[in-house]
C-alpha cells in the first residue's frame, strides 16, 4: 500500500490554531479538511442546534405538511412506506412518532429483503387504497417509484415521496403530491448529504412545529436526533454541516438512554456507559450491524417495533434476536466472501479489471452489499457483487473515491442491462437477468478505464501528519478528540511514526486480528491493535527485535485493568522498506 502524506498551508494553520487558541495540530488537521478561517472552524468545533438549517427551505416541504396536518385534522388512515436498512426503518420511527405526537394515526410498511426486494411496489399500494388509506408518505425510498406513483393515482392514494437517493438521470422525479427530497432539481437546500432518517426528521421537524408549536418542538429534538445520528452515521453519508450536529449532538444523547429498545440493544452491543461516552465506531460497528441484521437476515419490522414498544421485556427479547441474526449475518458474510476471494485471486481477467463485478449462484441478498464493501478495502476497485437466483440476478454496488458509481450505471451501455437500479455516487442497488451479467462486466470495465488511472487503483493510505512516537501522549488525544465526531467526510486522523522496535513476537487474536507491542527510542511501549489485519501480516513473519514504520491512528483503551492509550494499526513496513510519498 501507498502512504501518501497530505499537503496544506501551514501558514493557515498556523494563524488559525493561533486566533482560537488551537494546539498546532488540530489547526493543520482543520485547515487539511478545508476549514482555513476562524468562524468556519467555531462552527465545526462547537456544532450546536442553531446551525440547522430550517426545513421550509427544501422544496415540497410546505405542501407535505399542509397535507399531512390535514390528514391529521381529518383522523385519515395514512401509511408510511420504508426500506430495510437502518436508514429506512430510523426514519420509518422518526415519521410515525412524530405524527403520533401531533395526534395522528399511521401505520407502516417494511418490504421484506429476499420476498419483496427494494423499493416500492404497486401491489402493496392497492392493498392500502383497499384498507382506506388515502395518503403514503415513502421515507428513504422512492425517487424512482414512477409505477408506484402512477398506482397510487389510479387507486385514488396521494402519495408524499421522501428520500436522499438521486433521481434519474439526475432530473425525473416521480409524479406525487410533494416530493421532498433535497437532491432534486430546483431544491436549494444547502444540505445535499443528509440521511433518509434525516430529511424524515426535517419533515417531522416541520410537522411538529406547525401542530405543536415551535416551542414544544424545539423541546422534543433531542429525543429525535438520537435516532438520526444512528441513521447518519449507520449510512455513511459526510460527517459534515447538519449530519456534524445531528452525530455530535445525538451521540451525547445517547449516554443517556430513556428508550427500552435502545437500553436493550446497547446493552447487547455491549455500548455500556463509559467515561469517553458513545462513539461513532459503537454506531457503526456494534449497533448499526445488529439493526441491519434484520432486514439482511429476516424482517425489519422488528427495529421499528424494538424503538417503539414500551415493553422492557419485549425490548429485551427483540434485541436478542437482532443479536443472533448478526451473528448469522457475520458467519454467511465469512463464507460469501471466501468463495468472492478465491473468484478474484484465481480469474486473471478480474484481477486485470478496472471494475470488479462478481456473481455467484445462491449468495444471501442480506450479504452482498458487505460483500461488496471488503473486496473494494482489499483491491481498491469500484465492485459490483451479483447474487444468481435462477435467471434473475440480485446486485449490490460500492465504490471508491473518484469514481460516481450511479453515473457509470446510468451510461447507455449499462442501463439497458437492468431492470431496476438505483442508489448514490458510492452506494448502489440493482437488478437484472444474469443473461446480461457478462454484458455489464464488460460495460463497466470499460467506462472505469475511461475514468480512472492505473495509479489511482493502487491501494493508498493517506496521512495526516509524521510524528514521534514520543508524541503520542494524552496532550495528543485530547488534541484530537476537539475533532470528534469522525467518519466519512471528518476522516479519523492517521499518522505515522517512524522506526518503532517490536517488543515479543506478534500475537493473533481470533484467527482474524492481531496484537504488537512496539517502543520507541525513550523506551515508552504501546499495543498495536491490527484489526482484520492477521491475514495481512503474518506473510511478513516479523520477529522481535524488529524496526517497524507504522501508520496508525490513536485511541484510548478505557479497561479498568489494562486501559492507556494504543495504536490502531492502519498499515505496517519493514522500516528500511517503507516509503511516503507528498501530495
Amino acid at each position: 500500500m501507498r502512504w501518501l502524506l497530505k499537503s496544506f498551508d501551514k501558514s493557515s494553520a498556523a494563524a488559525l490554531s493561533e486566533s482560537l487558541s488551537l494546539p498546532p495540530i488540530v489547526g493543520s488537521l482543520l485547515v487539511q479538511r478545508g476549514i482555513n478561517d476562524a468562524e468556519a472552524a467555531r462552527i465545526f468545533l462547537n456544532p450546536s442546534l442553531d446551525q440547522l438549517h430550517s426545513p421550509s427551505l427544501m422544496l415540497g416541504m410546505q405542501t407535505a405538511v399542509e397535507r399531512l396536518t390535514a390528514a391529521i385534522t381529518n383522523k385519515e388512515d395514512m401509511l408510511i412506506y420504508g426500506d430495510y436498512d437502518v436508514d429506512g426503518t430510523v426514519a420509518v420511527v422518526i415519521l410515525k412518532t412524530a405524527i403520533e405526537l401531533c395526534g395522528g394515526t399511521v401505520d407502516f410498511h417494511v418490504p421484506h429483503r429476499l420476498r419483496e426486494g427494494y423499493g416500492m411496489k404497486e401491489d402493496v399500494i392497492e392493498a392500502a387504497a383497499s384498507a382506506g388509506v388515502r395518503l403514503i408518505i415513502s421515507v428513504d425510498t422512492g425517487i424512482r417509484a414512477f409505477a408506484a406513483a402512477e398506482t397510487a393515482r389510479r387507486v385514488g392514494v396521494e402519495l408524499i415521496v421522501t428520500d436522499h437517493h438521486l433521481p434519474e438521470n439526475n432530473q425525473r422525479v416521480p409524479d406525487a403530491l410533494a416530493v421532498v427530497n433535497p437532491n432534486q432539481p430546483g431544491c436549494t437546500y444547502p444540505n445535499k448529504s443528509l440521511c433518509g432518517a434525516g430529511v424524515a426528521f426535517k419533515l417531522a421537524q416541520a410537522l411538529m412545529a406547525k401542530v405543536r408549536g415551535e416551542a414544544e418542538m424545539q423541546r422534543l429534538l433531542p429525543s429525535f436526533i438520537k435516532m438520526v445520528a444512528i441513521a447518519t452515521i449507520a449510512d455513511a453519508v459526510p460527517l459534515t454541516g447538519e449530519n456534524r450536529v445531528f452525530t455530535k449532538l445525538g451521540l451525547d444523547g445517547l449516554r443517556r438512554l430513556v428508550n427500552p429498545g435502545l437500553r436493550a440493544l446497547f446493552e447487547v452491543a455491549k455500548v455500556g456507559d463509559r467515561p469517553g461516552g458513545v462513539s461513532t465506531s459503537d454506531i457503526g460497528f456494534r449497533v448499526a450491524p445488529r439493526l441491519n441484521a434484520a432486514g439482511r437476515m429476516d424482517v425489519a419490522k422488528d427495529v421499528i417495533e424494538l424503538f417503539t414498544t414500551k415493553d422492557v421485556a419485549r425490548a429485551g427479547e427483540l434485541a436478542a434476536k437482532l443479536h443472533k441474526l448478526n451473528a448469522e449475518r457475520q458467519a454467511e458474510e465469512l463464507r460469501i466472501l471466501a468463495a468472492m476471494q478465491m473468484r478474484v485471486e484465481t480469474d486473471e481477467e478480474l484481477q486485470r479489471a478496472f471494475c470488479l463485478v462478481v456473481d455467484g449462484d445462491g449468495w444471501h441478498r442480506g450479504v452482498i452489499g458487505i460483500c461488496a464493501t471488503r473486496l473494494v478495502e482489499r483491491y481498491g476497485k469500484p465492485t459490483l457483487v451479483i447474487s444468481r437466483d435462477g435467471a434473475d440476478g440480485h446486485g449490490s454496488g460500492r465504490s471508491i473515491a473518484g469514481f460516481h458509481l450511479l453515473d457509470a450505471l446510468e451510461q447507455e451501455s449499462c442501463r439497458v442491462l437492468f431492470t431496476r437500479f438505483g442508489g448514490h455516487s458510492h452506494a448502489v442497488g440493482f437488478g437484472l437477468p444474469c443473461e446480461n451479467i457478462a454484458a455489464l462486466r464488460a460495460a463497466m470495465d470499460s467506462y472505469a478505464r475511461t475514468k480512472l488511472t492505473a495509479a489511482e487503483l493502487q491501494p493508498t493510505l493517506e496521512i495526516d501528519a509524521e510524528i514521534g512516537i514520543e508524541e503520542v501522549t494524552p496532550k495528543l488525544l485530547e488534541a484530537l478528540q476537539r475533532l470528534e465526531p469522525y467518519g466519512q467526510g471528518n476522516r479519523e486522523p492517521v499518522f505515522v511514526t517512524r522506526s518503532v522496535r517490536l517488543i515479543g513476537p506478534p500475537r493473533v487474536l481470533k484467527e482474524k486480528h492481531m496484537k504488537l507491542r512496539v517502543a520507541g527510542q525513550n523506551g515508552r511501549a504501546f499495543d498495536v491493535l491490527a484489526w482484520r489485519m492477521a491475514d495481512a501480516l503474518q506473510p511478513m513473519n516479523l520477529l522481535a527485535g524488529e524496526s517497524l514504520d507504522l501508520a496508525f491512528r490513536l485511541e484510548e483503551n478505557q479497561h479498568p485493568d489494562f486501559g492507556g492509550l494504543q495504536l490502531v494499526l492502519c498499515d505496517a513496513a519493514r522500516a528500511v522498506v517503507a516509503a511516503i510519498a507528498t501530495a
